[in-house]
């Protein structure tokens, strides 16, 4: 179940406008053009999404974040995907950042499987231009993650090779994301989408 947002309110009341509403029906047209202050977006947005799912593309990653934060508030924090760009470009011989990769990864699956996921599908997905035109394999949305629960049994040697498939590292100590370490008949994993290690972060799995 979606949790509603901390605007939620905010976004019934103007549900109401009649300008609001005379937009909502006529987003059927092959190309509509809206003009108004940049401050409406989020309003639009969420309001598009009460009825469909949105894309909603903007030029910067700046713009991306500050419209994914707004639309959050207005529509719960699980309803609002943000789908990062690689911060390479392609003529680059350097790899984009794991969480990056984590959040990408993330995002098509749950576009894929929103069966999974405790609030179901994505209302509102944000991504600027240039994370769009990144090219992507085929099926990544078909990509299975690897759950670790607690008082779970797994097999110690099948989820080594798994973490290593996913291209995970393998190191002698965790310190990064996407970073792995067998010690003994201990398996530490920072996981690439969890914002620090420890609690939480580093899943310790036992033989």
């Amino acid at each position: 179940m979606t949790q509603p947002g901390r605007l939620s309110g905010l976004l019934t009341a103007v549900l109401a406008d009649k300008s609001l509403r005379e937009a909502l029906g006529a987003v059927e047209q092959p190309r509509l053009e809206l003009e108004g202050p940049p401050a409406g977006r989020p309003l639009l947005v969420a309001a598009l999404a009460t009825e469909r799912p949105v894309l909603a593309i903007t030029a910067t990653g700046r713009e991306a974040d500050e419209l994914a934060a707004i639309a959050k508030d207005l529509l719960g924090p699980d309803a609002v995907e943000l789908f990062p760009s690689w911060e390479t470009l392609p003529h680059e011989r350097l790899s984009p950042r794991a969480d990056t990769v984590g959040r990408r990864l993330e995002v098509l699956r749950r576009l894929a499987h929103p069966e999974e996921h405790p609030a179901g599908g994505i209302k509102v997905i944000v991504a600027t231009i240039r994370s769009l035109i990144q090219p992507m394999a085929p099926q990544l949305g078909e990509l299975a993650p690897v759950h670790l629960e607690i008082g779970a049994e797994h097999d110690f040697l099948q989820l080594v090779e798994r973490l290593a498939e996913l291209a995970y590292v393998r190191v002698d100590m965790v310190e990064k994301r996407g970073e792995f370490a067998v010690r003994g008949g201990i398996l530490d994993v920072f996981p690439p989408t969890s914002e620090h290690p420890g609690p939480g972060g580093v899943l310790g799995a036992t033989r």
